[in-house]
């Protein structure tokens, strides 16, 4: 197992059709899963517009940051696909045709092959490449970025391969797990001073608190850490609520 921290990961959805409400993401759902199955979890996800000032800005931010990042959508030939072009410019880096993408491309696509096709080989320099099983014509990663298309098809099997391909040594099933006590009868403030509380005993666990939104006096508390940890902390919890009954 990898001593070193484990990072956070995130993902960033890129398309104006997401916003307009033209299309609805798909990957997120998608990710979470996959994620979980390897032991892993995402911190947070952005979703931007095809606005090569905005996605360079974005990128500038994550690229400082020791975060993986999973980069969905404009990779491709056309004008509104400008991911390529932002990261190399996020990073102050040119972009160069890579070798082992344009022989993918080449392989992929034959006599049928034009000069725009290889503009999808085009990645900034010093990136590494990302299969692509559906339809042979790469991603790329550089750091710990990660692009892919914003095909689902073709974008979720690239992801995957990418986590047992580079982070295989952070992947622990059931690393952390999740428990959740449902309370009736009461409200999240009536609870505050016992999650303080019991925050304070148990720092290493993260706490959600979620009332009910139909108007029930309903709270759902979720406690979520290492196995052993939440177990220590449930049944604490479950000592703390019988005492705030009396």
């Amino acid at each position: 197992m990898n001593s070193t921290p484990i990072p956070r990961f995130g993902l960033i959805l890129i398309g104006d059709e997401l916003l307009n409400g033209r299309k609805q993401d798909a990957h997120l759902a998608a990710m979470i899963p996959r994620f979980e199955a390897r032991g892993l979890e995402l911190s947070w996800v952005r979703t931007i517009a095809d606005d090569d000032e905005l996605i360079t800005q974005t990128l500038t931010q994550t690229f400082a940051s020791p975060d993986v990042v999973f980069s969905f959508g404009g990779i491709g030939a056309t004008p509104d696909d400008l991911t390529r072009q932002c990261a190399a410019a996020a990073l102050g880096l040119d972009l160069a045709l890579h070798r082992e993408a344009e022989v993918e491309i080449r392989s992929r696509l034959g006599s049928r092959l034009n000069p725009l096709h290889l503009r999808m080989g085009e990645f900034p320099i010093g990136s590494r490449i990302i299969p692509n099983p559906i339809n042979g014509i790469p991603g790329f990663a550089i750091h710990r970025h990660h692009f892919v298309p914003g095909f689902p098809k073709m974008a979720w099997p690239m992801v995957e391969w990418v986590l047992d391909h580079d982070y295989v040594d952070y992947q622990a099933v059931n690393r952390t797990v999740s428990q959740t006590l449902v309370l009736t009868d009461t409200s999240e403030g009536s609870l505050i001073p016992l999650m303080e509380l019991l925050l304070a005993e148990h720092p290493d666990l993260r706490l959600a608190c979620l009332p009910n939104a139909d108007g029930r006096r309903e709270v759902e508390l979720s406690l979520k850490g290492d196995p052993a940890h939440v177990v220590a902390g449930m049944s604490r919890l479950r000592v703390l609520l019988q005492e705030l009954a009396g």
